[in-house]
């Protein structure tokens, strides 16, 4: 415990000297010893500490009174009277004898604050128009590249009808430990290779099928948001579903998105059906920045061959993507049949030695500078309203 005192003395003079007859206390505290106190406590909407989370604002230490506003949006009536007691116990618990003034408000608690995920920096969705074009196997060496390179990365599996993670993983069957939280039941995404990760593939049998329509596919994901205890992150890479539905428009209306990466295979129908995806982000009530394009299975070379280049699919479907919607081509990934094998494995390819590594991880290094050059370049990302 960590307390400042300062004293002051009235003196009486007597018998040609003086002596301190009355002897004032006041206690200093400490401004960044109350900031650790209140880092104790866990946020009960992001998971992460309130002070992380961006719930405290305006704090002020006068001697022994410590004073702070508290951001309570998003809040049931029970969460709020827990988080006040446990504010006030955390301070007390150093500071016996402070005086604890508690404003609580909710709505613009925090200038600049956000009141989902604020805990995540960069929230990057990895979107296709079509299925089979290996969307997921990107998002998986993407999010792996990011931990990689030292950035503290999560993984949201929210292709519902076919999560993909368990399998490349290594996780089939695992389950995440669920607890009380400020009397709510909270999830804890499954650690694997160093990134956080959340599927629907965790709470379901691997052979079940998936049968949600949209306002039950928008509570799931709802559910992977607000109920996921996600830690710090740098990154969280989102996995959608091919095409433009339910789950594409709830997670924009949900987080806000820093950004897109569209994949897509070099055929012309993949290419179509990217378009439309792209189109989705672009529209002016949503608004999505598409931070680049990923082409892959750009070409074909056997191992005897290793030179020789096969366009099985045709070429240059990335680069028109990219030059469509005035992005860049971040990474042309040629079809190797590791890729195949590492992910039925459980170990994607990035972890592996190799030139598909390499490329894994020259696109990691591309989408960190495309982020970088958005978040300069462009205002903080919102929610968007969709009708």
């Amino acid at each position: 415990m960590t307390i400042e005192a300062a004293y002051s003395c009235t003196f009486q003079h007597s018998g040609g000297s003086f002596r301190c007859v009355d002897i004032n206390f006041s206690f200093m505290i400490d401004h960044n010893k109350i900031v650790e106190a209140l880092r104790r406590i866990p946020d009960p909407g992001s998971g992460t500490d309130i002070i992380s989370g961006k719930r405290v604002a305006d704090l002020k230490v006068e001697e022994e009174n410590v004073f702070f506003s508290l951001n309570t949006t998003g809040l049931e009536d029970k969460q709020k009277g827990q988080l006040n007691f446990r504010c006030q116990e955390e301070i007390l618990k150093d500071f016996p004898d402070a005086n604890v003034h508690i404003h609580m408000k909710a709505g613009g608690g925090v200038k600049g604050g956000r009141s989902v995920l604020p805990q995540v920096k960069n929230i990057i969705a990895v979107a296709s128009g079509k299925g089979g074009v290996g969307k997921s196997t990107i998002a998986a060496n993407l999010a792996l590249g990011l931990a990689k390179a030292g950035y503290k990365t999560g993984l949201m599996d929210a292709d519902l009808y076919g999560p993909s993670m368990p399998t490349m993983f290594g996780l089939k069957g695992q389950r995440p430990k669920i607890y009380e939280h400020y009397g709510k039941p909270v999830i804890e995404p499954i650690e694997k290779y160093g990134i956080s990760i959340m599927s629907i593939g965790f709470v379901i049998e691997p052979e079940q099928a998936v049968v949600l329509r949209g306002p039950r596919l928008s509570g799931v994901l709802k559910q992977f948001i607000n109920d996921v205890r996600w830690p710090d992150l740098d990154f969280m890479v989102v996995d959608l579903p091919p095409g433009t539905g339910d789950i594409q428009l709830s997670l924009v209306q949900s987080v806000p998105v820093t950004g897109a990466v569209l994949v897509t295979t070099p055929q012309t129908v993949a290419l179509d059906d990217a378009i439309k995806a792209g189109n989705m982000f672009k529209i002016e009530n949503i608004d999505v920045p598409i931070l680049g394009v990923v082409e892959n299975m750009s070409w074909f070379s056997p191992e005897e061959l290793p030179d020789k280049k096969y366009y099985l699919f045709g070429k240059d479907g990335g680069k028109k993507l990219a030059q469509l919607f005035n992005t860049v081509l971040l990474s042309q990934v040629p079809l190797i049949q590791s890729v195949q094998e590492s992910g039925d494995e459980g170990v994607p390819a990035v972890l592996k030695e190799g030139e598909l590594a390499e490329i894994y991880h020259d696109l990691t290094k591309k989408l960190v500078r495309q982020t970088i050059l958005r978040n300069e370049m462009l205002g903080p990302t919102k929610q968007v309203e969709v009708n």
